[in-house]
């Protein structure tokens, strides 16, 4: 039987959804979904109680909950979930604590990495070390939330 590819999020802790979302929106050149109309529809039957719900990026989302998704990949247009390319971010009590064991790279070429990192700085990362071994040169950054990530 051949394999059959399966869709996938890599969902990330987090003590702020709507701003990791909006960082990694920015940071990726993705866009913030939009769960308003999904949000608006439960409300209005009365399926949720507002208490779950608030208002981010201008718009009804769900409060412990927001993601972000390729702007050339397919969504739900009923929900907003992306059915490609995706981080969810979900907010959990606890605050980090020790290094990610999953991180992100973003390859922007060798030329590119010092103007990246200072964009990205300029959005709320904070670069780390700088790094070069055989295999190449990256820098070890951190999200606002303190995740680590590399630019090579």
């Amino acid at each position: 039987m051949p394999l059959m590819t399966l869709e996938w999020k890599v969902v990330i802790d987090a003590a702020d959804p709507h701003a990791q979302a909006g960082f990694w929106a920015q940071a990726l050149g993705y866009e913030v979904e939009d769960n308003s109309p999904l949000v608006e529809h439960l409300l209005g039957l009365g399926a949720v109680p507002e208490a779950v719900t608030t208002t981010a990026h201008g718009r009804r989302a769900w409060l412990d909950l927001a993601a972000v998704r390729h702007p050339d990949d397919p969504y739900d247009e009923q929900s907003g979930a992306g059915r490609g390319r995706r981080l969810l971010f979900q907010r959990v009590p606890e605050p980090k604590t020790v290094k990610n064991r999953l991180h992100l790279d973003l390859h922007v070429g060798p030329d590119r990495i010092q103007a990246e990192v200072a964009r990205l700085e300029g959005l709320g990362a904070k670069a780390e070390r700088e790094v070069a071994e055989q295999g190449g040169t990256w820098t070890v950054m951190t999200d606002p939330e303190g995740n680590e990530f590399c630019v090579s």
